[in-house]
């Protein structure tokens, strides 16, 4: 028996070993394919070898065929990586436009305390120069690179002031541009708290945990969490923003990767402010990761009432590693599972068709889990809310205007014609400030068409392919007659829509940020509707 015990191991190694080193035989193989092609493209081509660009294009496609968040990071993009991270970069701390190539560039939106505010710039003024650059002939890119630098240097430009008209020179001393994820933290009425979060980069939970302390103080009882369209970020965030609301000890996410190292269970290792605050977590399609690691983990605990709709379902892990040359890697190393152990990844990436593309994971095939206190929840297509609340829905135009950026270029506009607007809360655009933008976009150009007219376009060419247009020339003319419908018609069909989307980019100029967010919800139904459905408690 000893020697069957011991004849079986010696196979089950053999196979193992033969396993390794036919997956390490095929690695080294196709490096050595990689390295002799190479060789003789660059020993053979008729022309020049563009071995930097043909590199590039052969790494990005080889991580593509992965999934679309492992990334090679060369050395140039580095600041670009920091951004991700943390959002931050060396600057002037506005936002710019360039309406053409050919002409200046023009302060958009300057942030709260930014150095471009405190040496005076403001939205609509126009750069003539940077640094004795003409703004001229450069791109927005162009233009946006000579802006940063390192901080504490300073950028020279030539202004032309919006309004006097006054060409002068404007010295910005360079800061570390810090881009907060709490973009905006106040109270909703007497006893509902509100905190809109827009990303998981370094320190945010200090900054929710800072709204939580300022809001409690100003008299919140319940706490509306708005994490719609957060596309999430730094794991260790996601983890220390639930600690706040959960037991010292509670397991929040676990990961499970490849090697021992990247499977691991993460629990809170803070004491909460609060374990029993009445909270709303707003979630969307655009939530994602961090987010839902956040949303998942207080439905799974019972702790928050999820309102709103399915979520994205990115339940995969990224790992920056360092490469040659300063080059990083941002590889999936794992993938995430809520406390209850449903994993909220959405797309099999593993799986694909024969033509490389992937799908959902369909709702026959997720399964079951159960929170704390016993409900069902289900794993493989995002975070599915305990209230699914619809968001309100924009018309193909309204889509369109905010795209081409005609209801920023217009507020840039009204502030060149307004110098001085009433306080926020009095604030409101009227009739007639409404049919100057009309007169403003009718000249614009973007694609006016409703999506009725769009599918009708499209119908139309398909049947002129399958030879039946001329056929039915008479009808579609005249459906086509009654679909059609001029600028100006259906900017003022669209007027309930479009009017607060201006208000709020207007106010931005006056008032920055913050206020674009108070003007926001004033409209947000699907906030109002949120704050009527019955809230979870197992208090």
């Amino acid at each position: 028996m000893k020697k069957i015990l011991f004849s079986a191991g010696v196979l089950l190694l053999l196979a193992v070993n033969t396993f390794g080193q036919s997956k390490s035989f095929k690695l080294g193989q196709w490096v050595e394919i990689d390295n002799a092609i190479l060789k003789e493209l660059n020993r053979s081509y008729v022309d020049t070898l563009p071995v930097d660009r043909i590199k590039m294009a052969g790494i990005e496609a080889m991580l593509e065929a992965l999934d679309p968040y492992t990334v090679y990071i060369p050395e140039e993009d580095t600041e670009d990586l920091q951004m991700m991270l943390n959002k931050t970069y060396g600057g002037i701390g506005a936002v710019i436009f360039k309406p053409s190539k050919a002409g200046n560039v023009i302060i958009d939106e300057p942030y709260a305390g930014s150095p471009a505010v405190k040496s005076g710039l403001q939205c609509g003024d126009e750069i003539i120069e940077i640094d004795g650059v003409p703004a001229d002939g450069l791109d927005a890119k162009g233009c946006t690179d000579r802006m940063k630098g390192k901080p504490g240097t300073t950028v020279k430009f030539k202004v032309k002031k919006v309004h006097t008209g006054e060409i002068t020179d404007i010295y910005v001393t360079r800061e570390r541009i810090h881009i907060p994820d709490v973009a905006y933290a106040g109270m909703l009425d007497g006893t509902t708290g509100y905190i809109l979060q827009t990303g998981f980069t370094e320190n945010v939970s200090a900054d929710v945990k800072a709204g939580v302390n300022k809001l409690k103080a100003q008299g919140m009882k319940k706490l509306v969490l708005d994490l719609r369209g957060n596309g999430g970020g730094l794991m260790n965030e996601a983890i220390n923003i639930v600690s706040l609301f959960v037991p010292k000890g509670s397991l929040v996410v676990s990961q499970k990767g490849k090697s021992i190292k990247e499977t691991v269970e993460y629990k809170t290792v803070l004491e909460p402010i609060d374990t029993e605050i009445p909270i709303v977590v707003l979630v969307d399609g655009g939530t994602a990761s961090s987010s839902e690691i956040v949303a998942g983990a207080l439905q799974d605990m019972d702790r928050a009432t999820i309102m709103g709709t399915r979520t994205f379902g990115k339940g995969l892990v990224q790992s920056i590693r360092p490469l040659p040359y300063n080059g990083q890697l941002k590889v999936t190393t794992a993938k995430y599972y809520t406390p209850s152990g449903r994993c909220v990844q959405a797309i099999d990436y593993a799986t694909r068709a024969e033509d490389g593309s992937v799908a959902s994971i369909p709702d026959s095939l997720t399964r079951e889990f159960k929170t704390a206190h016993g409900r069902t929840v289900r794993d493989g297509g995002g975070i599915t809310p305990d209230e699914i609340i619809d968001p309100h829905s924009y018309s193909r135009l309204t889509f369109s205007l905010v795209y081409n950026s005609i209801d920023n270029q217009f507020a840039v506009d009204y502030y060149r014609r307004h110098p001085q607007i009433p306080a926020l809360e009095a604030f409101h655009l009227t009739d007639a400030d409404y049919e100057d933008f009309i007169a403003f976009a009718k000249d614009k150009e973007f694609d006016y068409r409703s999506s009725a007219k769009t599918l009708f376009d499209q119908m139309r060419k398909e049947l002129d392919k399958d030879g039946l247009e001329k056929e039915m020339k008479a009808e579609l003319d005249a459906l086509g007659k009654s679909l059609d419908m001029d600028k100006e018609q259906f900017l003022r069909l669209k007027k309930d829509e479009i009017l607060p989307i201006l208000e709020e980019e207007i106010a931005a100029r006056y008032y920055f940020q913050e206020a674009k967010i108070q003007v926001r919800l004033r409209y947000d139904r699907q906030l109002e509707e949120a704050l009527t459905r019955p809230m979870i408690s197992f208090q």
